[in-house]
């Protein structure tokens, strides 16, 4: 009866394969309900229900609603960012660009928070842009860089295919403007060499765009090395910093970075704000028309409980960046020796180096459309690739670029950790993905 209440519920619903995880409530008397988890594959109407009941019991799955997973994704706000800002949500309400003594005080949080920001980064305040976030910073440094080089004549610009969209798309918009653009292959374990960008380079070259590490496989790539062959040959070069400012060491000291992109949600400030580094001498073309909010780089007016957030965040981002790290590094660390310990599982880019807490698997013959809401259901919030991809249905540009089938990947996860898990977490989360993947599997073979 059970079983074909479920077929009469799902049939017409899905007309392929999918993976759910469900509860089925029972009312028992006096208002009283038993609550039972299961585990279910959905199949096609035709060949019915296939119940998994894991072994993850529900006492042990309600002492925490979510193990959070997806810190490339998002992470959550700091108390600290948090405090910073609620003065300038209620009470300091002022415009910033105001003369009156509302207006001075946000004006001051403007300053303190440049200063604090530059700080962090070991930078000048002046080099500090406060924009929208990780993609507006993007957008803005590609056309300053672009456009720069074409008053000199220079109109090539060189970059890698596994950039964030935010770089990609810019690209193809300045293509469209009629500058030439060189996307450099990466090898199959997800780094750009510093001797293919030697390569590339041209007297016409521009500007170089190379991310310090990629947002879905988590490889950390040599940013110095290509900064100082771009700076040989006279070329401005641009890293999208967004994934990596919490996780790892940008030194501005050495002049080989000219430009370098920010976004506050990826180092727990809040979503809507973000950074563009430009350094001394280089002009910053404005995106925005308006007023001179931003020395007339960006205008409109300052989001001050924003801005003051992401200042605190940075700062207390980078000083506990070395230990965070470190214990982050370590729990990626066990939860990748017990997935790989399941067969038919592949670990996507190399181990080394790479962010502390970025692991990118394949789970053959368990399509992550599948698997992502049965995870979901238990708690577990990992993502199938970058979240500003995921409304599309191509597989991850950057998977493809590594080699893999498209197939493969669609058959990816990315696991991203933060410091709020700790060991005996990660052994559930193995527990639980290692069952969902071996039910998805045993359906796909029940099909063969």
């Amino acid at each position: 009866m059970l079983h074909e209440t479920f077929q009469e519920l799902f049939h017409g619903i899905f007309s392929r394969k999918m993976a759910v995880s469900c509860h089925l409530i029972v009312p028992l008397a006096k208002g009283q309900y038993l609550e039972q988890p299961l585990w279910c594959i959905i199949r096609k109407p035709k060949t019915g229900i296939l119940p998994f009941q894991g072994s993850f019991s529900p006492e042990k799955r309600s002492s925490i609603m979510f193990y959070y997973l997806d810190q490339a994704a998002t992470t959550a706000l700091y108390p600290e960012a948090l405090k910073a800002m609620m003065p300038y949500l209620t009470e300091a309400y002022g415009n910033p660009s105001s003369q009156h003594p509302k207006g001075q005080e946000a004006a001051r949080a403007l300053i303190m928070a440049r200063e604090q920001a530059a700080r962090a980064l070991s930078v000048h305040p002046s080099e500090i842009t406060f924009t929208g976030g990780g993609s507006e910073s993007d957008n803005q440094a590609l056309i300053t860089g672009a456009h720069i080089g074409a008053q000199k004549g220079k109109r090539h610009l060189i970059s890698t295919v596994m950039e964030h969209h935010a770089v990609l798309h810019s690209l193809r918009r300045l293509k469209e403007e009629g500058f030439e653009v060189t996307l450099l292959p990466i090898s199959k374990d997800g780094f750009v060499s510093p001797e293919s960008v030697k390569k590339a380079l041209r007297p016409d070259t521009a500007l170089v765009s190379v991310m310090a590490a990629n947002n879905e496989i988590g490889t950390i790539q040599p940013i110095e090395a290509i900064g100082t062959l771009c700076h040989e040959k006279g070329v401005l070069f641009h890293t999208d910093a967004v994934q990596g400012a919490a996780h790892m060491d940008l030194d501005f000291t050495k002049g080989v970075i000219d430009m370098a992109s920010f976004s506050a949600h990826k180092f727990h400030g809040p979503k809507g704000v973000g950074i563009l580094y430009a350094r001394q001498g280089i002009e910053l073309e404005s995106l925005i028309e308006g007023g001179a909010q931003e020395r007339g780089k960006r205008a409109g007016t300052e989001n001050i409980p924003a801005i003051v957030g992401m200042a605190a965040a940075l700062e207390k981002a980078m000083q506990e960046k070395a230990a965070e790290s470190a214990r982050i590094r370590s729990l990626k660390e066990r939860l990748r020796k017990k997935l790989l310990a399941l067969k038919g599982v592949r670990q996507n880019g190399a181990l080394s180096p790479s962010l502390p807490g970025t692991l990118n698997i394949t789970f053959d013959s368990a399509p992550s459309e599948a698997l992502l809401p049965l995870l979901g259901m238990d708690g577990i919030c990992v993502s199938a690739g970058s979240a500003c991809a995921s409304g599309s249905p191509e597989p991850s540009h950057v998977l493809l670029a590594l080699g893999l089938s498209a197939k493969q990947a669609r058959s990816s996860i990315r696991f991203s950790l933060g410091a709020d898990l700790d060991e005996k977490d990660i052994d559930t989360i193995a527990e639980i993905v290692i069952g969902h993947v071996t039910a998805l599997r045993n359906l796909h073979h029940a099909d063969q």
